[in-house]
């Protein structure tokens, strides 16, 4: 389920090789002192019932990127490598991303800063 600023994701496990999780993503644009605009992103939940509370912050030009960040918090916490948390193949992913792009006055094209790619 999608609104601005928050992306909730819940599977049900219905094998026994399967996860379950129940997944809530919330974000926001803040000002960083060094980097300027970025998006801050809270990621919290269960995976297979064991609880977990993460945050990372991406900077403006690599905020769209937030689906791999995503996926290796879930992986850390449990979901099977190299499936990851499945947000991209997500109904709502479109929606969180027009948003994040919103939120930043972003256009396609932007360059990304070469120094961003060496993370």
């Amino acid at each position: 389920m999608f609104e601005p600023g928050h992306l909730h994701i819940v599977h049900s496990a219905l094998q026994k090789t399967d996860h379950s999780f129940d997944i809530h993503l919330r974000y926001q644009k803040v000002e960083d002192p060094a980097e300027g605009t970025c998006m801050s992103f809270d990621m919290q939940g269960e995976i297979d019932g064991k609880a977990f509370n993460e945050t990372f912050v991406l900077p403006r030009d690599l905020a769209f990127n937030f689906a791999h960040e995503a996926s290796r918090i879930a992986i850390r916490h449990g979901l099977p490598n190299p499936a990851g948390l499945p947000i991209a193949q997500h109904a709502d992913y479109d929606r969180m991303f027009e948003d994040i792009r919103a939120q930043l006055h972003a256009r396609s094209g932007e360059p990304v800063k070469p120094e961003h790619l060496e993370r």
